[in-house]
């Protein structure tokens, strides 16, 4: 299956770099670029792409309000975004990652990375730079001592909550915890269930603003 993907920057020579890149793997298509974040929002409403690469500073609708219209908690079919940025620890990309952004990329990742974080984005298996997400949930996260679960967690789902809030991929945490891969996933998608939470960035950022994590 080919991974259609939107390149959203108002910058010329990032869009053409990040196409060629993508276009160079056999399962990856990018199907439409923006210069802009109205058009980024219109090109993705129409377009429907498995991922959209979301530059932060764009004219016209920047970024952040571009993510929540096409991923925020309002949206009912939301669409997955990872948002790009040149420094990375900026307070902009937790407000996106607030906004629904599935998580993010420096824009001098490198090729690799770059295509890492779409395949990552498209499968939602783990955080794009997830060792940098954790970072930036840790500095600019804010306690939130009322975001509890209706349902209460497991001390096995605690445990699996923890390892995303610091970065770690379902690999990771089956290695770590000695459980299974399919256990992981059951566990996640458990925990998504009780914090009504979409993907594995908003379980991060739950745990960060809670104090599960420190």
């Amino acid at each position: 299956m080919t991974l259609r993907v939107l390149v959203a920057d108002d910058q010329a020579m990032v869009r053409t770099g990040f196409r060629l890149i993508l276009n160079g793997e056999p399962d990856i298509e990018v199907v439409g670029e923006a210069a802009d974040g109205r058009e980024a929002v219109s090109l993705a409403r129409r377009l429907r792409p498995d991922v959209t690469l979301m530059d932060i500073r764009m004219p016209l609708v920047d970024g952040l309000q571009a993510t929540r219209l096409l991923a925020g908690p309002d949206v009912p079919d939301p669409l997955r975004v990872v948002v790009v940025t040149t420094f990375d620890l900026d307070e902009n990309v937790h407000a996106a990652l607030r906004a629904g952004a599935c998580g993010f990329l420096l824009k001098d990742a490198g090729p690799g990375l770059l295509i890492e974080a779409v395949h990552a984005a498209a499968h939602g298996e783990a955080l794009v730079s997830p060792s940098i997400t954790a970072r930036l949930l840790a500095h600019f996260a804010e306690p939130r001592a009322d975001r509890q679960p209706l349902d209460p967690l497991t001390d096995r789902e605690f445990d699996v909550v923890k390892l995303v809030a610091r970065g770690r991929t379902n690999a990771e945490i089956a290695a770590e915890l000695v459980i299974s891969l399919s256990t992981v996933k059951t566990h996640l998608g458990a925990v998504q269930r009780k914090l009504a939470a979409r993907n594995r960035t908003e379980v991060a950022i739950w745990a960060w603003e809670t104090g599960s994590v420190r």
